[in-house]
């Protein structure tokens, strides 16, 4: 009962295995698709950090030149201050007073023009943005937030590979479990219900479990024919029923359900098919609808539709007992 369970548990397992894989498989092209768009708009980033970055550059150059220019204007003030204590020994303010009226002529205009000069270098250094660090703080706040995204994208998309690796794993561990046990038992019935004759089963893809399919060979006795399609109408059904029996050999159920498999079998066939039938019955349950009288023959209860006069269809059942041996 143990092992049934386990069977059963197997079987679910085994018939969501294509769900979950679809699902892993989704996920990961989710995650693929949101990880791209994660990178294409930390280039973005990147790019606009680089950009301000050149910029903040620019602006700490011109504020350099800036501050070297002031020192440069401050130095030779200064000097021309001790100069002209030094030389003269007057003050700045006396020197003005003894200057009295303001050049003119050629002396003015070329204070003009140097006033000019300084005007325009002094338009070139542009304005100063006073939020530039606070800016380049907020972008180096973005990409680390990103960088750590990307990271735990990284990470799912480890997690999803790992995971569907653990399935395909289980998938092939199984599905070769459960061929090895079917090829094996289809060997055995095939020689039953065809003694003297060959058949078994092969991958068409043995190193790759994941995308193999499943051949069947046949070779019934005095014929040299191994494809199914070459075979009669009772070599099929027969080999059919061989490789039914093999899965229910391999996987036991506790019941069976067969829907007039042997209506294409002749007699001999049909007496290896209910041989058969009859191992099975020892050990679950098998419904076979038939209108074979010796396949109604071996069970224990028959179940019929009938339709009266009245035209209204009933159920009949009827159970079946061995005859007792004479003198019992």
């Amino acid at each position: 009962a143990r092992a049934q369970e386990i069977a059963r548990a197997a079987g679910t397992v085994e018939s969501r295995m294509d769900g979950w894989l679809s699902e892993a498989r989704a996920e990961r092209q989710r995650r693929e698709a949101e990880r791209a768009g994660i990178e294409e708009e930390l280039g973005a980033v990147r790019r606009n950090r680089r950009q301000s970055e050149t910029r903040l550059e620019e602006l700490r150059e011109t504020a350099h030149r800036s501050d070297l220019a002031r020192a440069e204007r401050s130095h030779r003030i200064s000097a021309l201050v001790e100069r002209l204590r030094a030389e003269q020994d007057l003050a700045p303010d006396e020197a003005m007073q003894l200057i009295g009226e303001p050049p003119s002529g050629d002396a003015l205009e070329e204070l003009r023009r140097r006033a000019t000069g300084l005007e325009r270098k002094l338009g070139l250094l542009g304005r100063v943005n006073p939020i530039a660090m606070e800016q380049y703080q907020g972008m180096v706040d973005r990409h680390a937030f990103l960088t750590e995204q990307v990271e735990d994208l990284r990470r799912s998309r480890r997690d999803l590979t790992s995971v569907v690796g653990e399935v395909d794993a289980k998938i092939i561990e199984i599905f070769g479990t459960a061929f090895a046990d079917v090829s094996r038992q289809f060997e055995e019935v095939f020689a039953r219900l065809f003694p003297g004759g060959d058949g078994r089963l092969t991958l068409t893809e043995p190193d790759d479990l994941l995308e193999t399919g499943v051949e069947i060979e046949a070779r019934p006795p005095g014929k040299r024919v191994k494809r199914i399609s070459l075979l009669s109408g009772g070599e099929r059904a027969l080999t059919a029923i061989a490789l039914l029996s093999s899965i229910f050999r391999a996987r036991p159920s506790p019941f069976y359900l067969l829907d007039e498999v042997e209506a294409a079998l002749d007699d001999v066939n049909l007496h290896r098919f209910l041989e058969l039938a009859k191992e099975f019955k020892n050990a679950s349950q098998i419904l076979i609808v038939t209108h074979q009288k010796r396949t109604m023959e071996i069970a224990d209860a028959l179940y019929g539709i009938s339709m009266g006069g009245d035209g209204v269809t009933r159920v009949i059942s009827e159970r079946l007992e061995e005859s007792e041996p004479v003198g019992a």
